[in-house]
């Protein structure tokens, strides 16, 4: 559970950072700072958490805003900043220029092992499509929408993101001012000198709203996958947050537990230069391994499995194994040294945030959950028993009815 939290801190600290940039941008009166990106981080949450808490009944509209804003905002900052820009970069500058941002891995390990360690944000935005998942209990035709949602965020996150990247690339004008630009953000760098200042800030909006759109639907998502959590009696205090508002019929507890959580996260970015690094290994390794845990067992248990209406057929387990294997890789990889030289300052200590979850884990497991955990409910087929999962009181009373102990019989016989 703490790498979705991780994942929304790190969506909603951008957001905060990119903001503070932009404020800076349009008036020398504001000098950002670690104390006050955080109150600006504080206030982003509060934000999101109030839309989460009052808007539920608009949440819908503004996720279709949000995906035309991310589509033409991202289109038109593409577009803009290649026409205003005076110059442009060859081709051979974006796919083949190599620059060591660690301090000397390239000297000491070789140019490999640097872009390995520069595979982590690059994998880290190809992460959070299990919110899809965690929203399936709020969607018709879960059993399929839930599949394709996954699918559809994957890939428009992927060609999207492509088309920005190439367009910023192209259009940087001086790479070694861009890469130590007195804003502390070469993407805003590059915007500025592509279009001038004003303009700058209007593209900049663009991205902190968008940055915000995400951040506000990630703690929509983590409400509902902790609600789910405490629902199933797997989360400290389940009893106090297995609770749906009947007036709003959302989970609102969890909504600020979120909040809170990723507020707590962020803490560190005070005191440490790479912590924020640090948490993004930690949310894409950890996302990552609950991705790749399902998929093995897939794999594993293959002749038991049984498909659901969505699925990928003959390609099912040359892909899941691949994925297995990929996800392996990569979680070696992102608790290895980011910058050189090593010290207690600098050293990635994802390791040990990760090792400690899966001991505490591991742990309750072994003392204790594991004679009493019963495992997560199965949402789709109490849907088919006419139970709505996010109705107030409705588990509690098919429970009491005794319908749900006949289907966890049926499902185990």
């Amino acid at each position: 559970m703490s790498s979705p939290v991780e994942t929304s801190k790190g969506i909603s600290f951008a957001c905060a950072n990119f903001l503070s940039t932009t404020i800076a941008m349009g008036t020398s009166k504001y000098q950002p700072n670690e104390k006050t990106v955080i109150g600006i981080y504080a206030a982003v949450l509060a934000a999101q958490g109030l839309i989460n808490t009052f808007g539920v009944h608009l949440l819908k509209y503004i996720n279709n805003i949000s995906i035309w804003w991310h589509a033409l905002g991202t289109t038109a900052l593409v577009i803009a900043v290649l026409a205003k820009a005076k110059t442009h970069q060859p081709a051979k500058f974006v796919f083949t220029q190599f620059y060591d941002g660690t301090g000397g891995w390239a000297d000491r390990a070789g140019h490999g092992y640097v872009i390995c360690i520069g595979i982590l944000l690059a994998q880290y935005t190809l992460t959070g499509f299990d919110a899809s998942a965690h929203m399936t209990e709020e969607t018709t035709n879960a059993a399929t929408a839930g599949s394709w949602g996954i699918l559809m965020s994957i890939g428009v996150s992927a060609v999207l993101g492509w088309f920005l990247i190439l367009g910023l690339l192209f259009s940087i004008q001086d790479y070694d001012a861009t890469i130590g630009s007195s804003t502390g953000q070469p993407v805003a760098q590059i915007i500025i000198d592509a279009v001038g200042d004003r303009a700058a800030i209007a593209l900049m909006v663009i991205i902190v709203v968008a940055m915000f759109f995400c951040g506000t639907f990630s703690i929509t998502s983590n409400s509902r996958m902790m609600y789910a959590f405490s629902r199933d009696g797997a989360l400290p205090g389940s009893t106090f947050f297995h609770k749906v508002d009947v007036k709003r019929k959302s989970p609102i507890r969890t909504v600020w537990l979120a909040c809170v959580l990723s507020f707590i996260l962020a803490l560190p970015s005070l005191g440490s230069s790479v912590a924020f690094a640090a948490a993004t290994s930690i949310a894409t390794i950890g996302l990552y391994i609950s991705y790749g845990i399902p998929i093995l067992l897939r794999v594993i248990g293959r002749d038991r499995f049984k498909k659901g209406p969505w699925h990928l057929g003959a390609f099912s387990i040359p892909i899941s194994v691949t994925a297995v294997i990929w996800i392996g890789t990569i979680s070696i990889l992102f608790i290895l040294p980011q910058v050189n030289p090593v010290t207690k300052q600098t050293l990635n200590y994802s390791i040990v945030a990760v090792g400690i979850v899966m001991v505490y884990a591991m742990g309750l497991w072994l003392l204790s959950a594991r004679k009493w955990f019963e495992g997560p409910r199965r949402q789709i087929q109490l849907q088919e028993l006419g139970i709505d999962v996010m109705e107030p009181g409705a588990v509690e009373r098919a429970e009491a009815e005794g319908r749900i102990k006949a289907l966890e019989k049926e499902t185990t016989t």
